[in-house]
């Protein structure tokens, strides 16, 4: 009897975050950067060596609402639980029009995105992942569709309603799927800090000390933390046993190239042993 032919060998996962700040002007309401996003949907449909899961972050379309509505903290003594439910729905749907422009951006580029928003596959307690369930997104990546999710509103079993950030769930896909990497898309090069004789510049390696030394976020409101918060998870994504980086999504190429290559473009935080 014939030996059977081994099994191909399913190709690499790489989950790829487009953060709000890059695809959006997030000092604005709802102002799409849509020549940047078609150009990334066009580097993202070119991978044919990769399964890719897509992440995108709110920028412009919720983090205004979210902050206004206190929706990344516990409820304000006095305020009425149907205020916050009201703020809740507003942001989910604020966040759902960003979500459909990046979706038809990345089906115009060629590729075949597939949603998968989360709201009703998690449970937070107190603003934290208590359960979630990313069975979906295995069985999408099996039936070769790209996985497309975002951060979101959703239900929370103390406060009602939190934040689920685009960087918790790529943290939580790394722990479940082990991504070859796990690349966070910016509007800048990488992580800044003090390199060569104190001047200030891109810190090819994220660790714990540069974190440490990261000032706290500015300018335009960001219920997820900033840098300094997606350092931190890139740092967790790395124990995990992934590659996180953060890349400019601004330069051409870099983010196909950090796909395809291991010359890494930005600031990375390495998996022991690689």
């Amino acid at each position: 009897m014939a030996d059977r032919p081994p099994e191909p060998t399913a190709p690499p996962i790489v989950v790829v975050k487009l953060g709000g700040s890059v695809i959006t002007r997030k000092r604005e309401i709802e102002k799409l950067r849509a020549k940047v996003l078609a150009r990334l949907a066009g580097e993202l449909a070119s991978i044919a060596d990769r399964r890719l899961i897509v992440l995108h972050g709110a920028g412009g379309f919720g983090h205004r609402t979210a902050a206004r509505f206190e929706l990344n903290r516990p409820p304000t003594p006095g305020v009425a639980p149907r205020e916050r439910a009201r703020g809740a729905a507003i942001v989910s749907a604020e966040v759902r029009r960003l979500h459909l422009a990046v979706l038809r951006a990345l089906v115009e580029a060629g590729a075949s995105p597939w949603s998968i928003p989360l709201a009703h596959h998690v449970l937070q307690h107190e603003g934290r992942v208590g359960r979630i369930d990313l069975a979906p997104f295995a069985a999408t990546l099996a039936r070769g569709h790209m996985p497309v999710s975002f951060g979101d509103v959703v239900p929370d079993s103390a406060w009602g309603f939190s934040i689920l950030s685009a960087d918790t769930i790529a943290l939580e896909l790394a722990r479940a799927l082990h991504p070859e990497r796990v690349i966070f898309v910016s509007d800048v090069e990488g992580v800044l800090g003090p390199i060569d004789g104190g001047r200030r510049g891109v810190l090819p390696d994220i660790t714990a000390e540069s974190v440490a030394a990261l000032a706290p976020p500015s300018g335009a409101p960001d219920v997820t933390g900033g840098i300094r918060a997606k350092s931190n998870v890139a740092l967790q994504i790395a124990e995990t046993g992934s590659d996180a980086g953060i890349i400019s999504g601004l330069r051409d190429g870099a983010l196909s190239g950090a796909i395809r290559t291991n010359v890494y473009y930005g600031s990375w935080a390495r998996a022991a042993g690689r």
